[in-house]
């Protein structure tokens, strides 16, 4: 089995997994293999775990959000989670299939104690998984997660029969989202609806299905679509990355779109698809995100260490800094709100907008780009031709069972002119390039990810992560 110190050494925060073998838990949720690791015992121990922590923090708040993506395993896990949250005297407000971000909105709406997502995100079917969110909207940081994970491996106290909690329903959610998006002040609504935009659709049969269309109905778009059933039987592999989108490639040439969006099942990354049928790289999502932003907001620029540096071109065209932070989204969001960002976000396609919510946000990512595309009345690959290209090539290998220390190591004994960054793993960078090697927060992997000028530059950095890796592993 995978030592767990090993797995965490480098995550911005420790948590013993000792006690659930193959349990993947870190700022990103707690998530597993559904019938393995994931089972509804793990799961109702985790929610009721979480809903007495987050009752217990402020005794003035009695609710708790509940949202879920389309897989499989939701309505099992809903059913968990529900009873946990009645066993520890929480009143549930039930949002159904939702994206993640609507969740975050939701808990910052009805000023919960806190929100819990079902969803594993971009992961592939077998897996599911628990988010917790904090009574900010926010996902719990290291500080919260240690807390509340004590409280899960404690004797704590169940509700009797006559302090049970209760359970409603809220359908607006959607709609109150939707509608925040439409009243942010930069997007110019009425512009781009009469631009009648035709874009292309892949929702990855996960929770977009219920929320993509509205949106792009409001905003006057002709849409092509993809993988609509709202099923969570995934056509293919649910991370929105380049090598993914082969069919919405198609449909946006077939249709004559101008732009294809693809989200993940929980729909807080974005992908982009451009006029010419190419898949730009999800890296790209934020950056163009704040090429608008940027033009009416003040602040910098946020992101995580393993994001590519046509964000920093980006900033510079705007006379704007880049502020880069550990990769998970609360890291990032919790730097935007101290260094007063204007917007920030992952290069996963994550866009994460300061006067939305402190989350990412793939809604918010499509009604920026719109408007880029609106303001700017040019095809998305000439928007695109304006920055520099870049090479990012990720690599993955099975995690070690020693701590990474010796890599990190190795890797800066080969690199003494690089700038080091140890935030989260050990990245190195220099004016045109960068690799950065971590553990990943969401699976029993190492993550290797390199950017260059070229490809074979940015694959002599992969090789030579790769080899301290595998060095640590004979």
């Amino acid at each position: 089995m995978t030592d767990a110190r090993a797995f965490c050494t480098g995550i911005s925060f420790f948590i013993d997994m000792t006690s659930y073998p193959g349990l993947m838990v870190s700022v990103s949720g707690v998530r597993g293999r559904v019938g393995e690791a994931l089972t509804p015992e793990v799961v109702s121990r985790f929610a009721a775990g979480f809903g007495h922590w987050a009752l217990a923090r402020d005794p003035s708040k009695r609710t708790i959000v509940l949202g879920r993506d389309s897989r499989v395993s939701g309505p099992m896990f809903h059913h968990a989670v529900i009873a946990a949250l009645e066993s520890v005297g929480a009143q549930i407000i039930d949002i159904g299939i939702v994206p993640t971000p609507t969740i975050q909105l939701a808990v910052e709406h009805h000023h919960a104690a806190g929100g819990l997502g079902i969803t594993a995100s971009h992961n592939p079917i077998e897996w599911n998984a628990l988010k917790f969110i904090g009574s900010s909207g926010l996902f719990l940081d290291g500080d919260e997660a240690r807390e509340m994970r004590a409280v899960v491996d404690s004797d704590f106290p169940r509700a009797t029969w006559d302090r049970l909690g209760t359970i409603e329903r809220d359908d607006a959610a959607i709609e109150r989202h939707i509608a925040a998006i439409l009243a942010l002040p930069f997007i110019d609504v009425e512009g781009i609806r009469a631009r009648h935009f035709r874009v292309a659709l892949d929702c990855v049969r996960g929770a977009g299905g219920r929320f993509m269309p509205n949106l792009l109905d409001r905003l006057g778009c002709e849409v092509s679509s993809i993988n609509m059933e709202v099923d969570g039987r995934f056509p293919r592999p649910p991370e929105p990355v380049a090598e993914n989108l082969g069919e919405l490639e198609a449909l946006v040439r077939k249709s004559g779109a101008v732009v294809g969006f693809a989200v993940d099942p929980d729909v807080d990354r974005l992908a982009l698809v451009s006029n010419e049928g190419k898949a730009i790289g999800e890296d790209y999502t934020l950056a163009l995100a704040a090429s608008v932003v940027l033009g009416h907001r003040d602040g910098p620029v946020v992101t995580n260490l393993s994001t590519s540096r046509i964000v920093d071109d980006v900033a510079e065209r705007a006379g704007r800094t880049v502020v880069r932070a550990p990769v998970g989204e609360v890291n990032v969001a919790t730097r935007m709100r101290s260094e007063k960002a204007a917007i920030g976000g992952e290069g996963n396609g994550g866009v994460i907008l300061t006067e939305m919510h402190l989350g990412r946000d793939a809604p918010v990512g499509v009604a920026l780009i719109l408007q880029l595309l609106h303001q700017e009345n040019r095809p998305l690959s000439a928007i695109v031709s304006d920055y520099p290209r870049y090479s990012i090539v990720k690599d993955k290998l099975d995690l070690p069972a020693a701590p990474l220390d010796s890599v990190y190591k190795s890797l800066r004994a080969a690199f003494p002119d690089a700038t080091v960054d140890t935030q989260d793993g050990m990245r190195l960078s220099w004016r045109d390039r960068w690799v950065h090697v971590r553990p990943s927060g969401t699976e029993p992997i190492v993550r290797v990810i390199a950017e260059a000028p070229t490809q074979s530059d940015a694959q002599a950095l992969i090789r030579a992560g790769r080899e301290a890796v595998e060095k640590l592993s004979v």
